[in-house]
């Protein structure tokens, strides 16, 4: 795991997790100081027993953060995932396709995989819904984005 991007970022990503855990989440793996020279935050799993007020759940981390949730179905943890002012990206992990494709359809997100996360393709267009980002880069649609498209017709 690298390093954040400046020492403002890994405070930002260490207070987040000191909130989680002020706040109720259980720190399952993780939490503490990478205790390495640089701008380094430990990988943390944060167990919070499906309290979705935590802030760690509801902001954009932009860390080495996992906040593990507990659901009785799939529509539950679709409405969590949706119910964030965020959609940058989101994953699903199954060994049934038919219902990775329900949480795909479902979930408002602009970049999502399934078994694997923050795999990229400078091919694909990368982008958030809602409150994260505004608009697309990469791919066919940047390319749409910064062009405008004109008809010319010619009867000579």
């Amino acid at each position: 795991m690298g390093p954040m991007v400046s020492a403002r970022h890994r405070d930002k990503v260490a207070a987040m997790i000191a909130q989680g855990r002020a706040e109720g989440g259980e720190i399952l793996a993780g939490g503490g100081d990478a205790q390495r020279a640089g701008f380094f935050v430990e990988p943390t799993v944060i167990a919070n027993a499906g309290n979705r007020a935590l802030t760690v759940v509801r902001e954009e981390v932009f860390g080495p953060v996992l906040v593990a949730m507990p659901y009785d179905d799939v529509e539950e943890a679709i409405d969590a995932a949706n119910a964030s002012e965020y959609g940058l990206g989101a994953s699903v992990w199954t060994n049934q396709l038919d219902r990775a494709m329900r949480v795909v359809d479902a979930v408002q997100a602009g970049t999502f995989w399934v078994n694997t996360h923050n795999m990229v393709d400078p091919a694909l267009p990368f982008g958030g819904f809602k409150s994260s980002g505004i608009g697309r880069e990469h791919g066919r649609a940047i390319i749409d984005a910064y062009t405008e498209t004109k008809s010319v017709c010619i009867a000579y």
